[in-house]
């Protein structure tokens, strides 16, 4: 998937799940859609078919949907928010994509409103969905302007967010 934000990495998790795996297979299947060339992208199940290929298995059972580009910007997003453990960096891209999804996808660039009868902007939505206020939610938006360096430090824990919002506002230079 096209700047998927969320890392697939080699951690006592994924062991588990390789266990999990081998020992009862794929027991929620992965989200893909057709490509238009031909073959499927997957939308969500990174972790799943990683650990189905290091156990052994050639195939993982998986739901085919017909979704748009923003369309399955925002499932993907959501179905990986609700993972346990998810680093500052992860949320930051997660949130920021979701959020020019559904501006996108209401078709204003310049106005945050997408819902005209509760009269609530896309940051709104978003940390009702996720749990974090709107200003939470623009906050880790932010961040994703640092550089690589200074997120790595957010999400390893040497940085704290407060510190790497308030960087975030310095120019490059």
């Amino acid at each position: 998937f096209p700047n998927h934000p969320f890392k697939v990495k080699m951690d006592d998790k994924m062991l588990e799940t390789i266990e999990s795996v081998r020992a009862h297979g794929v027991l929620v299947p992965a989200l893909v859609r057709e490509k238009p060339t031909g073959g499927y992208e997957m939308i969500s199940g990174h972790r799943r078919k990683m650990a189905s290929e290091l156990a052994g298995l050639e195939n993982i059972p998986c739901i085919v949907r017909n979704l748009s580009d923003d369309e399955a910007v925002i499932v993907m997003v959501d179905s990986n928010l609700q993972r346990e453990e998810i680093l500052p960096s992860e949320k930051a891209f997660a949130y920021k994509m979701k959020y020019e999804a559904i501006k996108r996808k209401a078709g204003r660039r310049k106005c945050g409103q997408v819902d005209h009868n509760l009269g609530k902007k896309s940051i709104e939505l978003i940390g009702e969905e996720c749990g974090d206020s709107p200003k939470q939610v623009q906050r880790y938006i932010k961040i994703t302007e640092l550089i690589p360096e200074m997120l790595e430090k957010v999400d390893d824990g040497s940085m704290g967010f407060t510190p790497a919002v308030q960087l975030s506002f310095l120019k490059k230079k």
